[in-house]
């Protein structure tokens, strides 16, 4: 992993805490993702009409990945409804890298060398003690830890689908517009057919925001696709998942959840791991 990936998928990291902090913060969560999902649509209808389509080998990866982005949306909207943003955020996120690390290695055949692997594996400590830091003397919100860790399931499915499937695409651009369009129709579908003559009246008063979280989701996506098309697909999951105290920041500023020093020495493990990676590159 080079420096400049290393800042795009760190860039990425910020991006992506942000507007899942957005969705967090609109009260009703339909609203939200159906603005963010739906905002999403729009950008990826402008990709498609100017950027080359993806080769034929990438649309198997790319009607698999819809569906699993689905799944992802619905799994983390009802994270976000059934726990707080300070637990379900890093559960959801944290378990991703290994999974990432397992299924590139079985189908990506990509097996990290030891730089790489320490690294990984200082950064998954990071982002437990993250993770763990948010269940801090409080009784276990199962419902919510199980949705977030089914989401992290789904976000390790879609990272090593989509790495697969870029590659492929011979257009970045393009296999993310198609993305979007694919995923971003079935949430914004449902909702008018839930709320009727009333959607709009229910969109409104969030329009700003959820838009701006759909620039942001599609520009932190968009990051990270580029970076997987040039390097590793485990190293890629695990530097972006640094989100997690960018996350834990937010919930603190934001949420007024307390950040803590636990959560300071979690965030310096997760940084000496990203040092290991960029050794590896």
């Amino acid at each position: 992993m080079t420096p400049l990936v290393a800042a795009a998928v760190l860039a990425a990291a910020v991006t992506h805490a942000g507007w899942n902090a957005i969705a967090h913060r609109i009260t009703d969560k339909l609203v939200g993702f159906v603005l963010i999902t739906g905002g999403g649509l729009f950008i990826g209808l402008a990709l498609v009409s100017f950027a080359p389509s993806p080769a034929a080998g990438a649309w198997p990866c790319l009607l698999v990945s819809a569906v699993i982005h689905i799944a992802y949306n619905a799994l983390l909207m009802k994270s976000f409804r059934l726990g707080d943003f300070g637990q379900t955020y890093p559960i959801a996120r944290g378990t991703a890298p290994l999974l990432v690390t397992v299924f590139a290695a079985v189908f990506a055949h990509e097996v990290p060398d030891r730089w790489a692997a320490a690294g990984i594996a200082l950064s998954c400590a990071g982002l437990t003690g993250v993770a763990l830091w948010g269940l801090r003397g409080k009784h276990p919100n199962w419902p919510a830890i199980g949705a977030a860790l089914a989401t992290g399931l789904t976000i390790a499915a879609y990272t090593v689908v989509d790495g697969i499937g870029v590659r492929a695409a011979d257009s970045t651009l393009g296999y993310i517009g198609w993305l979007l369009v694919l995923q971003g129709t079935v949430l914004p579908a449902y909702a008018v057919y839930r709320w009727r003559g009333e959607t709009l009246a229910r969109l409104r008063p969030f329009a700003v925001l959820g838009l701006l979280g759909a620039a942001m989701s599609v520009a932190a996506y968009a990051l990270v696709l580029w970076a997987q098309t040039r390097a590793a697909l485990a190293p890629v999951a695990a530097l972006r998942e640094s989100s997690i105290i960018v996350g834990a920041a937010i919930g603190a500023v934001l949420f007024k959840e307390r950040f803590g020093l636990a959560r300071v020495a979690a965030a310096g493990v997760l940084v000496a791991g990203i040092g290991l990676m960029l050794r590896s590159g």
